[in-house]
């Protein structure tokens, strides 16, 4: 199992995405650019010492994620029919959740395996992205015994 950031905006949800990631033993990617420096120096303040930047998987594009990950990509997104906890995990999944600002193009949501959403309640439009990534991999964990 691993998890994907598609060209994440705000480096604090990087940050606890890391820490996330490093709890469960669960190797995180993102596909760049960032609407933030991507240093190794801000990685280290973001990440604190729960996540080793230097274990960061770095994609420059969505082609070269795509290109080096073979096996299924799971979307999360607020524009899925299926719902998570009717969704079934492999523990070769990898988990991928859009951008804060605007989640991912069109052509992203056409070539990924699967859609899933996390059923919110009325009148609001999503979680923050740190709290999709944890509420998603946890369940994927869960369903694929994969927990620590």
């Amino acid at each position: 199992m691993k998890v994907t950031l598609y060209q994440p905006d705000i480096a604090q949800n990087l940050g606890a995405a890391m820490r996330l990631c490093a709890c469960f033993n669960v190797p995180l990617g993102i596909i760049e650019p960032c609407g933030f420096p991507l240093s190794t120096k801000a990685l280290r303040r973001t990440a604190m010492d729960y996540g080793d930047a230097d274990t960061l998987i770095r994609h420059k594009s969505w082609e070269r994620f795509q290109s080096s990950n073979p096996g299924r990509t799971v979307l999360f997104t607020t524009q899925a029919a299926e719902r998570l906890e009717r969704f079934e995990f492999q523990p070769s999944d990898h988990l991928l959740f859009g951008r804060e600002s605007a989640g991912v193009p069109e052509d992203v949501h056409a070539s990924v395996d699967s859609r899933v959403i996390i059923p919110l309640g009325p009148d609001v439009r999503s979680f923050n992205l740190a709290t999709s990534v944890a509420i998603g991999l946890y369940e994927a964990l869960r369903q694929t015994n994969g927990l620590p």
